[in-house]
């Protein structure tokens, strides 16, 4: 099955760009990467904080069956601005990778449809592809398509 989320690579580069379309409404779009009961659903994680204003900051922590704490994340929040941007750092605790740097920009293609591209910048080329030898094309492709779910049933 392809992959709707698209990742844009260039060699020897410390960034990469990932973009996907929604069939959702900006304003949905928006709200599932700002309300913390609609994000916990499609990521699949506990939100502990998050500050939808700029130097605000946000602190999600995901736990196995048993209750164990398997990842911590968390970061600050550069620039907001409703339905349009946001600005974040991303650190996930207790793993290798140093923190990034995330520009989210949502687009309304129609009354119905919209697109988000993120765009990633890393510490290092280096870095970028250690993170992409991992699982990461699938597992954000995973999530949008939770994210596409979970709020088609807010419509």
């Amino acid at each position: 099955m392809e992959q709707k989320t698209k990742i844009h690579t260039e060699e020897g580069k410390q960034d990469l760009v990932i973009t996907r379309e929604f069939d959702l409404p900006l304003e949905l779009l928006f709200k599932a990467y700002t309300v913390p009961d609609i994000v916990e659903q499609w990521m699949g994680t506990k939100v502990l904080k998050l500050e939808n204003k700029k130097h605000g900051g946000y602190q999600f922590e995901t736990s196995d069956a048993q209750g164990n704490v398997v990842l911590q994340a968390n970061g600050a929040i550069h620039e907001f601005v409703t339905d349009r941007k946001i600005t974040r750092t991303f650190e996930m605790e207790n793993v290798p990778f140093d923190v990034q740097l995330e520009f989210l920009e949502f687009e309304p293609l129609t009354d119905d449809r919209s697109k988000l591209t993120m765009h990633v910048i890393y510490r290092s080329a280096v870095l970028r592809d250690q993170q992409l030898k991992l699982p990461f094309a699938y597992g954000i492709n995973m999530a949008h398509d939770r994210l596409q779910e979970v709020v088609n049933k807010l419509r």
